[in-house]
């Protein structure tokens, strides 16, 4: 960072305000932005209403707004604050829906106790879209000018199928670097595991319960797929780990067979998760598959399996630790904190693959509140996380 640029950052630093920050946050959390899953997308159940929120308060700040759906009433909404095109472009990047909140009491009342914000989204995410606003409030108050131009984005679907982020990595906007202001307790995280699932099936013969010895087990068949699988995981941690990530994982998630106890199963379905390395292919882990299950035929002639498509296909993320805006990140944090600081890889999956912008995670709150029924986020750490975004935006744009 530059001298100027250096002076500008410590100026705009001591202010950053609490009260816009809370305001914005307490604000989102009352707009219910509650994800429809597999469901139909309704009031309540959808992006439209804190999209149109979300541009309205950029488009305050004196961002150039715009809004693209990625799915009736699921917008993604994103703002430019354009640079002179000297310096790279960074993103700052969140999802605006939210995870369900059956059996979550008052969910959309927002309250303030003992330096904790609570309210479904909090942590997850809207605190990081809150911090965001507060970065782009504290440049267009300084007048600061940038080199290169800053644009918040905030998309659909995170929490189901990622429709939002696929739209974005499709149609744009993209940057040259973007943070992902996902509640990692503000750890820096280049690197996450991607997601790959997909169902197995076993088939057998149904007769009555009474005479077994006539029909075929689809339920015993698919026991021997377990079996055959489990340890997969053993086999996992014996290949080379990634310095981040470490090792790949496996696990049988859902089982299915059979209709009532007096009936041989014909069919049974098992739905594995396994955690992809960002050096995995998605096809090397159905040769895993087969690999193992194809010596079960030599044992019963009978035995027939099939592998579906995809139904989780979400790849790794992977930015090196070397980048500009991890170091930035990882700067600022030493500074903020006194503490060292070193990459880390994030546990969940992410919109970041799917941008095709690289990024990075590092956000206020912990995944522990994330998608639990007493959501909060610490009002230190978004002061922080803006205290760190603007840093990596002084580090990278003036």
């Amino acid at each position: 960072m530059n001298p100027q640029a250096l002076n500008q950052y410590h100026d705009m630093s001591e202010r950053v305000s609490v009260e816009s920050i809370m305001r914005w946050l307490k604000e989102m959390i009352a707009i219910p932005s509650e994800n429809p899953m597999a469901g139909q997308a309704r009031p309540g159940h959808r992006e439209k209403e804190f999209g149109e929120y979300y541009f309205e308060q950029m488009h305050q700040l004196g961002m150039t707004v715009g809004s693209r759906e990625a799915a009736p009433g699921r917008p993604n909404v994103f703002g430019t604050r354009t640079g002179k095109g000297e310096r790279p472009s960074l993103m700052l990047c969140g999802h605006l829906d939210t995870v369900p909140t059956e059996g979550y009491e008052e969910p959309f009342v927002p309250h303030e106790k003992d330096g904790r914000v609570y309210g479904r989204g909090s942590c997850d995410m809207k605190a990081g879209l809150a911090c965001y606003l507060e970065v782009v409030r504290l440049l267009r108050d300084a007048d600061v000018g940038l080199s290169g131009s800053l644009i918040l984005c905030g998309v659909a679907d995170e929490e189901w199928q990622m429709i939002g982020s696929r739209e974005i990595g499709r149609n744009g906007p993209f940057a040259d670097q973007c943070i992902i202001g996902e509640p990692s307790d503000l750890a820096v995280c280049p690197a996450h595991k991607g997601q790959f699932g997909l169902f197995i099936r076993t088939f057998g013969k149904a007769v009555h319960s009474s005479i077994p010895e006539q029909g075929e087990n689809a339920i015993e068949r698919m026991a021997r797929v377990v079996n055959a699988l489990s340890d997969y995981n053993e086999e996992l941690a014996s290949r080379e780990p990634h310095p981040l990530c470490g090792h790949g994982t496996y696990i049988p998630g859902v089982i299915r067979g059979g209709d009532l106890a007096s009936a041989v199963p014909d069919f049974c379905e098992l739905e594995i998760d396994r955690r992809l390395l960002p050096s995995d292919a998605a096809e090397d882990v159905c040769k895993d598959i087969t690999r193992r299950l194809e010596p079960l035929k030599q044992a019963d002639p009978g035995f027939r399996y099939e592998l579906s498509e995809p139904s989780w296909d979400i790849p790794a993320n992977d930015l090196p630790v070397g980048s500009p805006v991890v170091q930035s990140l990882l700067n600022a944090s030493r500074e903020l904190t006194g503490q060292p600081e070193a990459a880390r890889s994030f546990p969940g999956a992410t919109d970041a693959p799917h941008l095709k912008t690289p990024a990075v995670v590092c956000g206020p709150g912990s995944l522990a509140q994330a998608h639990s029924l007493n959501e909060f986020v610490e009002v230190e750490q978004c002061v922080r996380a803006t205290r760190m975004y603007l840093r990596a935006v002084c580090d990278l744009l003036i």
